[in-house]
């Protein structure tokens, strides 16, 4: 294994959000394989600074917290979460993951428009963010939000595309 991604559900019934295990998992892994590159993909932590020191002073190489959509859809798409208190955790994860990447990524389908897709594409790059994947929503189940668009190859091009300087 060279590249190692350590994620989990949201794990708000523990005060830390988890982030010691996240930290542990960063450890014992660099232990086992010390050559290979470790990934995380973190909740928002509520929010807690405290959280992400203990994630972040375990070195991960790349840092990945996912905004999932555009700010319109977040109470629909992700109750309970808070788009600008996860552009913030990406921003202080930049502060403190020197030599590191932070990343992102969003899903489409929901009945975003483009334009709210590139102010998103752009507040995750002012927030540090050097990696955004884009991939289109699949509605796991009948329980879910249905999917409101399929995405053509021709608009993920125009996102991969857009300049940014």
């Amino acid at each position: 294994m060279k590249h190692i991604v350590v994620t989990s559900v949201t794990r708000d019934d523990l005060q830390d959000g988890g982030a010691a295990h996240f930290a542990s998992v960063i450890t014992a892994v660099r232990s086992s394989r010390p050559g290979a590159s470790i990934e995380v993909l973190v909740p928002d932590f509520n929010g807690d600074p405290g959280s992400l020191d203990i994630v972040m002073n375990a070195c991960p190489d790349i840092f990945n917290h996912n905004i999932e959509t555009v700010p319109r859809l977040y109470s629909r798409i992700r109750p309970g979460a808070d788009y600008a208190r996860s552009i913030r955790l990406l921003h202080e994860a930049r502060l403190r993951l020197a030599g590191g990447k932070i990343k992102s990524g969003l899903m489409v389908g929901f009945g975003e428009r483009e334009e709210e897709v590139l102010e998103v594409m752009k507040d995750c790059l002012g927030a540090g963010c050097s990696i955004l994947t884009i991939g289109q929503y699949l509605q796991p189940s009948g329980n879910q939000v249905p999917v409101e668009e399929f995405i053509t190859p021709g608009q993920f091009k125009k996102y991969e595309l857009k300049d940014w300087r």
